[in-house]
Protein backbone atom coordinates (compact mmCIF):
# COMPACT_ATOMS: atom_id res chain seq x y z
CA UNK A 1 0.00 0.00 0.00
CA UNK A 2 0.99 3.60 -1.28
CA UNK A 3 0.77 6.79 0.20
CA UNK A 4 -1.43 7.35 -2.89
CA UNK A 5 -3.82 4.66 -1.61
CA UNK A 6 -4.52 6.60 1.40
CA UNK A 7 -6.39 9.25 3.18
CA UNK A 8 -4.27 11.89 5.45
CA UNK A 9 -6.65 10.76 8.25
CA UNK A 10 -6.42 7.03 7.23
CA UNK A 11 -2.53 7.29 8.12
CA UNK A 12 -2.84 9.45 11.19
CA UNK A 13 -5.24 7.01 12.71
CA UNK A 14 -2.07 4.95 11.92
CA UNK A 15 0.47 6.80 13.20
CA UNK A 16 -0.84 8.13 16.46
CA UNK A 17 -1.09 4.65 18.59
CA UNK A 18 2.82 4.47 17.96
CA UNK A 19 3.86 7.82 19.51
CA UNK A 20 4.26 8.22 23.20
CA UNK A 21 3.15 11.73 24.81
CA UNK A 22 5.44 12.04 27.61
CA UNK A 23 5.10 13.17 31.09
CA UNK A 24 5.34 16.27 30.61
CA UNK A 25 2.05 16.54 27.70
CA UNK A 26 -1.14 17.98 28.99
CA UNK A 27 -3.27 17.63 26.02
CA UNK A 28 -2.21 15.44 23.43
CA UNK A 29 -2.27 14.77 19.35
CA UNK A 30 -5.69 15.68 18.27
CA UNK A 31 -6.82 19.08 18.76
CA UNK A 32 -5.15 21.82 16.85
CA UNK A 33 -2.17 22.19 18.96
CA UNK A 34 -0.96 20.28 21.87
CA UNK A 35 -0.57 21.43 25.54
CA UNK A 36 2.63 20.90 27.10
CA UNK A 37 3.81 21.85 31.24
CA UNK A 38 6.66 24.28 31.03
CA UNK A 39 7.34 23.99 34.73
CA UNK A 40 9.49 27.21 35.55
CA UNK A 41 7.55 29.58 32.59
CA UNK A 42 10.63 28.70 30.45
CA UNK A 43 11.12 26.49 27.65
CA UNK A 44 13.87 25.10 25.23
CA UNK A 45 12.55 24.61 21.03
CA UNK A 46 14.60 23.79 18.46
CA UNK A 47 13.97 21.86 15.08
CA UNK A 48 16.01 20.02 12.24
CA UNK A 49 15.34 18.53 8.87
CA UNK A 50 16.36 15.38 7.70
CA UNK A 51 16.23 15.14 3.26
CA UNK A 52 15.89 11.57 1.22
CA UNK A 53 18.47 11.43 -0.54
CA UNK A 54 20.59 14.37 1.79
CA UNK A 55 20.62 13.46 4.76
CA UNK A 56 19.58 9.53 4.32
CA UNK A 57 19.29 7.02 1.99
CA UNK A 58 16.12 4.58 1.74
CA UNK A 59 18.58 1.63 0.81
CA UNK A 60 20.83 2.04 4.12
CA UNK A 61 18.52 2.77 6.81
CA UNK A 62 14.92 1.31 7.97
CA UNK A 63 12.09 3.90 8.25
CA UNK A 64 12.79 3.09 12.21
CA UNK A 65 16.45 4.43 11.95
CA UNK A 66 15.38 7.58 10.41
CA UNK A 67 12.55 8.40 12.81
CA UNK A 68 15.25 7.05 15.48
CA UNK A 69 17.63 9.21 14.11
CA UNK A 70 15.34 12.50 13.78
CA UNK A 71 14.54 12.56 17.47
CA UNK A 72 17.90 11.97 18.33
CA UNK A 73 19.47 15.22 16.50
CA UNK A 74 17.06 17.18 18.31
CA UNK A 75 17.10 16.32 21.80
CA UNK A 76 20.89 16.28 21.09
CA UNK A 77 20.35 19.96 20.92
CA UNK A 78 17.83 20.33 23.85
CA UNK A 79 20.66 18.87 26.01
CA UNK A 80 23.21 21.31 24.36
CA UNK A 81 21.49 24.46 26.39
CA UNK A 82 21.29 22.34 29.70
CA UNK A 83 17.62 21.41 29.44
CA UNK A 84 15.93 18.12 29.44
CA UNK A 85 13.44 17.13 26.13
CA UNK A 86 10.04 16.91 26.79
CA UNK A 87 7.56 17.38 23.59
CA UNK A 88 7.98 16.53 19.68
CA UNK A 89 6.25 17.51 17.15
CA UNK A 90 6.92 15.86 13.84
CA UNK A 91 6.37 17.01 10.16
CA UNK A 92 6.36 14.44 6.85
CA UNK A 93 6.70 15.16 3.05
CA UNK A 94 5.89 12.45 1.52
CA UNK A 95 5.76 11.92 -2.20
CA UNK A 96 2.73 9.29 -3.40
CA UNK A 97 5.12 6.46 -4.21
CA UNK A 98 6.08 6.26 -0.42
CA UNK A 99 5.39 2.86 1.24
CA UNK A 100 2.61 3.36 4.47
CA UNK A 101 4.90 0.42 5.73
CA UNK A 102 7.73 2.63 5.46
CA UNK A 103 5.76 5.47 7.62
CA UNK A 104 4.83 3.02 10.11
CA UNK A 105 8.15 2.35 10.66
CA UNK A 106 9.07 5.35 10.63
CA UNK A 107 6.81 6.46 13.45
CA UNK A 108 7.69 3.07 15.56
CA UNK A 109 11.47 4.54 15.42
CA UNK A 110 10.36 7.88 16.42
CA UNK A 111 8.33 6.33 19.04
CA UNK A 112 11.25 4.37 20.64
CA UNK A 113 13.53 7.30 21.05
CA UNK A 114 11.17 9.36 22.22
CA UNK A 115 10.18 6.51 24.61
CA UNK A 116 13.96 6.06 25.69
CA UNK A 117 14.58 9.93 25.98
CA UNK A 118 10.98 10.47 27.88
CA UNK A 119 9.60 12.42 25.29
CA UNK A 120 6.27 13.48 24.06
CA UNK A 121 5.26 12.75 20.66
CA UNK A 122 2.18 14.66 20.40
CA UNK A 123 1.37 16.04 17.17
CA UNK A 124 2.99 17.77 13.71
CA UNK A 125 1.73 17.44 10.19
CA UNK A 126 1.37 15.61 6.71
CA UNK A 127 1.78 16.56 3.16
CA UNK A 128 2.50 15.30 -0.51
CA UNK A 129 5.53 16.33 -2.40
CA UNK A 130 8.27 15.22 -4.15
CA UNK A 131 10.99 14.76 -1.43
CA UNK A 132 10.88 12.30 1.44
CA UNK A 133 11.08 14.90 4.52
CA UNK A 134 11.61 14.44 7.98
CA UNK A 135 10.99 17.81 10.08
CA UNK A 136 11.38 17.26 13.62
CA UNK A 137 10.60 20.45 16.56
CA UNK A 138 11.92 19.68 20.08
CA UNK A 139 11.11 21.21 23.09
CA UNK A 140 12.87 20.99 26.15
CA UNK A 141 12.86 21.60 30.25
CA UNK A 142 15.20 23.83 32.15
CA UNK A 143 14.20 22.88 35.08
CA UNK A 144 14.78 26.29 36.76
CA UNK A 145 18.14 26.27 35.34
CA UNK A 146 20.04 29.29 33.47
CA UNK A 147 20.07 28.08 29.47
CA UNK A 148 24.06 27.43 28.69
CA UNK A 149 25.24 29.01 25.36
CA UNK A 150 27.86 28.39 23.08
CA UNK A 151 29.06 32.16 23.36
CA UNK A 152 30.08 32.44 27.22
CA UNK A 153 33.76 30.07 27.29
CA UNK A 154 36.04 31.98 28.95
CA UNK A 155 39.97 31.95 28.70
CA UNK A 156 41.46 29.15 30.86
CA UNK A 157 38.79 27.19 31.20
CA UNK A 158 38.94 23.45 30.29
CA UNK A 159 37.37 21.98 26.90
CA UNK A 160 35.80 18.70 27.10
CA UNK A 161 33.91 16.38 25.28
CA UNK A 162 30.39 13.51 26.28
CA UNK A 163 29.46 10.96 23.69
CA UNK A 164 31.54 8.96 20.77
CA UNK A 165 33.85 10.95 17.57
CA UNK A 166 33.85 9.43 14.67
CA UNK A 167 32.01 6.18 15.24
CA UNK A 168 28.76 7.56 12.86
CA UNK A 169 31.34 8.62 10.23
CA UNK A 170 32.80 5.45 9.85
CA UNK A 171 29.30 3.87 9.30
CA UNK A 172 28.77 6.04 6.90
CA UNK A 173 31.71 5.18 5.17
CA UNK A 174 31.42 0.86 5.26
CA UNK A 175 27.87 1.30 3.99
CA UNK A 176 28.83 3.48 1.09
CA UNK A 177 31.85 1.14 0.57
CA UNK A 178 29.38 -1.47 0.45
CA UNK A 179 31.06 -2.99 3.51
CA UNK A 180 28.19 -3.46 6.09
CA UNK A 181 28.30 -7.26 6.54
CA UNK A 182 31.76 -6.88 7.29
CA UNK A 183 32.99 -8.68 10.51
CA UNK A 184 35.94 -6.43 11.43
CA UNK A 185 36.57 -4.96 14.54
CA UNK A 186 33.94 -2.38 15.62
CA UNK A 187 31.86 -2.02 12.41
CA UNK A 188 28.79 -3.40 14.45
CA UNK A 189 29.46 -0.42 16.78
CA UNK A 190 29.97 2.26 13.83
CA UNK A 191 27.01 0.90 11.84
CA UNK A 192 25.17 1.48 14.95
CA UNK A 193 26.01 4.90 15.76
CA UNK A 194 25.32 5.69 12.58
CA UNK A 195 21.97 4.22 12.01
CA UNK A 196 20.94 4.94 15.82
CA UNK A 197 22.70 7.73 17.44
CA UNK A 198 22.95 7.55 21.49
CA UNK A 199 23.73 11.53 22.55
CA UNK A 200 24.27 11.58 25.73
CA UNK A 201 21.09 13.56 26.38
CA UNK A 202 20.93 13.73 30.70
CA UNK A 203 24.54 14.74 30.56
CA UNK A 204 23.82 18.27 29.50
CA UNK A 205 21.71 19.07 31.93
CA UNK A 206 24.35 17.30 35.01
CA UNK A 207 26.93 19.78 33.10
CA UNK A 208 24.89 22.83 33.57
CA UNK A 209 24.46 21.63 37.05
CA UNK A 210 28.15 21.27 37.51
CA UNK A 211 28.89 24.88 36.35
CA UNK A 212 29.47 24.61 32.23
CA UNK A 213 29.88 28.22 31.05
CA UNK A 214 29.42 27.08 27.41
CA UNK A 215 28.30 24.47 25.55
CA UNK A 216 26.61 22.56 21.89
CA UNK A 217 25.84 19.45 20.38
CA UNK A 218 28.22 18.16 17.96
CA UNK A 219 26.13 17.39 14.64
CA UNK A 220 28.44 18.20 12.07
CA UNK A 221 32.34 17.79 13.48
CA UNK A 222 34.03 18.59 16.22
CA UNK A 223 36.50 21.27 14.13
CA UNK A 224 33.49 22.60 12.51
CA UNK A 225 31.26 22.68 16.06
CA UNK A 226 34.26 23.62 18.18
CA UNK A 227 35.37 26.42 15.50
CA UNK A 228 31.33 27.72 16.22
CA UNK A 229 31.70 28.28 19.85
CA UNK A 230 35.25 29.74 19.40
CA UNK A 231 33.70 32.01 16.82
CA UNK A 232 30.98 33.16 19.22
CA UNK A 233 32.86 33.06 22.32
CA UNK A 234 35.87 34.83 21.31
CA UNK A 235 38.55 32.53 22.52
CA UNK A 236 41.40 30.03 21.23
CA UNK A 237 40.49 26.63 21.29
CA UNK A 238 43.31 24.21 21.73
CA UNK A 239 42.70 20.01 21.32
CA UNK A 240 44.66 18.56 22.85
CA UNK A 241 46.26 15.40 20.99
CA UNK A 242 46.49 13.24 23.63
CA UNK A 243 42.96 13.23 24.08
CA UNK A 244 41.80 11.38 20.60
CA UNK A 245 44.20 8.18 21.00
CA UNK A 246 41.44 5.74 22.04
CA UNK A 247 39.14 6.91 19.59
CA UNK A 248 41.11 6.55 16.43
CA UNK A 249 42.41 3.42 17.95
CA UNK A 250 38.97 2.36 18.01
CA UNK A 251 38.68 3.14 14.44
CA UNK A 252 41.54 1.94 12.88
CA UNK A 253 40.81 -1.44 11.55
CA UNK A 254 37.60 -0.24 10.34
CA UNK A 255 39.22 2.94 8.52
CA UNK A 256 42.17 0.71 6.76
CA UNK A 257 39.31 -1.48 5.34
CA UNK A 258 37.91 2.01 3.72
CA UNK A 259 41.23 3.60 3.18
CA UNK A 260 40.18 6.23 5.01
CA UNK A 261 42.05 8.08 8.06
CA UNK A 262 40.67 7.66 11.36
CA UNK A 263 41.88 10.94 12.82
CA UNK A 264 39.68 12.21 10.04
CA UNK A 265 36.42 10.77 11.20
CA UNK A 266 37.25 11.54 14.97
CA UNK A 267 37.63 15.18 13.76
CA UNK A 268 35.27 15.71 11.46
CA UNK A 269 32.60 13.46 11.25
CA UNK A 270 29.11 14.62 11.98
CA UNK A 271 25.89 13.22 13.59
CA UNK A 272 27.61 11.09 16.67
CA UNK A 273 25.60 14.14 18.30
CA UNK A 274 27.72 14.49 21.87
CA UNK A 275 27.86 17.66 23.78
CA UNK A 276 31.10 19.69 24.30
CA UNK A 277 31.58 22.12 26.93
CA UNK A 278 33.62 24.47 28.49
CA UNK A 279 34.17 24.21 32.95
CA UNK A 280 36.46 26.53 34.80
CA UNK A 281 39.81 24.74 35.77
CA UNK A 282 39.66 22.47 38.68
CA UNK A 283 35.98 21.76 38.16
CA UNK A 284 34.90 18.02 38.51
CA UNK A 285 33.90 16.68 35.14
CA UNK A 286 30.17 15.13 35.13
CA UNK A 287 30.41 11.93 33.99
CA UNK A 288 30.71 11.37 30.94
CA UNK A 289 32.59 14.51 29.77
CA UNK A 290 36.72 13.79 29.48
CA UNK A 291 38.94 16.57 28.85
CA UNK A 292 40.00 16.91 25.52
CA UNK A 293 41.66 20.78 25.38
CA UNK A 294 41.61 24.03 26.94
CA UNK A 295 40.37 27.67 26.68
CA UNK A 296 42.49 30.61 25.73
CA UNK A 297 42.72 33.94 24.98
CA UNK A 298 44.05 35.19 21.37
CA UNK A 299 42.30 34.92 17.85
CA UNK A 300 39.00 32.99 18.06
CA UNK A 301 40.18 29.67 16.05
CA UNK A 302 40.45 25.85 16.79
CA UNK A 303 43.96 24.28 16.90
CA UNK A 304 44.96 20.82 17.36
CA UNK A 305 48.36 20.26 19.86
CA UNK A 306 48.68 24.19 19.03
CA UNK A 307 49.13 23.75 15.29
CA UNK A 308 46.32 23.42 12.19
CA UNK A 309 44.53 20.32 12.31
CA UNK A 310 46.38 18.32 9.20
CA UNK A 311 43.04 16.30 8.42
CA UNK A 312 40.85 17.67 5.38
CA UNK A 313 38.10 19.74 5.87
CA UNK A 314 36.12 20.52 9.15
CA UNK A 315 33.03 18.66 8.83
CA UNK A 316 29.50 18.42 7.23
CA UNK A 317 28.21 21.45 5.59
CA UNK A 318 24.92 21.48 4.50
CA UNK A 319 24.59 23.58 1.77
CA UNK A 320 28.11 21.72 0.10
CA UNK A 321 27.89 19.59 -3.21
Amino acid sequence: MRISDVSEEDLLAQITPLLPLGPATLVGPGDDAAVVSAADGTFVVTTDVLVAGRHFSEDWTSGADVGWRAVAANVADVAAMGALPTALVTSLVLPASTAVDWVLDLATGLGEACTHWRAGAVGGDLSSGDVLTVAVTAHGDLQGRAPVLRSTACPGEVLAHAGVLGRSAAGWALLAAGQQATAVSGAAAALQAFRRPQPPVAAGARAADAGATAMMDVSDGLLRDSGRMARASGVHLDLDPAAFGSATAELADLAKLCAADPLTWVLTGGEDHGLLATFPAGTALPEPFRAIGSVGAGAAQVTYGGEAPSVPGTGWDHFSP
